[in-house]
């Protein structure tokens, strides 16, 4: 659980959105193909979801790394599931992992986040890392070239008890939005690589790391 890295250069959040919202999940895929379209299409992109599977608030990062692991079949390298989550234990193993492993690779960061009681239930996309851990005082390293975020619950006081008490309901519809338009994002930039590719049929574009990264969970 996170809160965006604030700097000088930080910016506004793309977009931040109701999950409910009718026009959420094409807001999402648009906003992603905004971000995406400066990076070139040769540059591997790398999806983080930072979270566990212990915490019902927390766990949307690695939840929707599970749904993208099917969505995306084998076609993009993805770090975080409910099987091999990516927590405070093992980030700064990951993120090194992920250095030595891809050239100036694009990472797309993914997690739940603590808001106002007006703002749960909402999906943020903004340019910038994500300081994993922030939001329940854990000194991390941020991550992420853009980031996305679910407001999960309300923040500002019992940040451990409100993760845990979080609906689970929510975490999962949020999930489900997330990882929908992720995927068509993704898709539609893996196409203009290679048009008559199929996403479902084909063989993976990029190899997935091969080295285990410890869960220590």
């Amino acid at each position: 659980m996170n809160l965006p890295l604030s700097n000088k250069k930080s910016k506004q959040a793309a977009c931040k959105i109701l999950h409910t919202d009718s026009d959420c999940l094409n807001t999402i895929i648009q906003t992603l193909n905004a971000l995406l379209s400066h990076v070139h299409l040769d540059r591997n992109i790398v999806i983080v979801c930072v979270g566990t599977d212990r915490s019902t608030g927390d766990c949307l990062g690695p939840m929707i790394g599970t749904k993208l692991k099917g969505l995306l079949n084998g076609h993009t390298s993805i770090y975080g599931t409910l099987d091999e989550p990516v927590h405070a234990m093992n980030l700064r193993e990951t993120i090194e992992h992920i250095k030595q492993s891809y050239t100036q690779p694009f990472i797309i960061a993914i997690d739940a986040c603590l808001g106002q009681v007006s703002s749960i239930g909402c999906v943020q996309i903004a340019e910038g890392a994500v300081k994993p851990g922030a939001g329940v005082n854990k000194e991390l390293p941020p991550v992420g070239d853009i980031h996305i975020t679910g407001i999960v619950n309300v923040g500002g006081f019992m940040e451990y008890f409100v993760l845990q008490n979080t609906r689970l309901s929510l975490v999962m519809r949020m999930a489900d939005v997330i990882a929908d338009g992720l995927s068509a994002s993704m898709k539609q930039r893996y196409a203009a690589v290679n048009p008559s590719l199929s996403m479902l049929d084909e063989a993976p574009l990029f190899p997935q790391g091969t080295r285990h990264i410890q869960t220590g969970r």
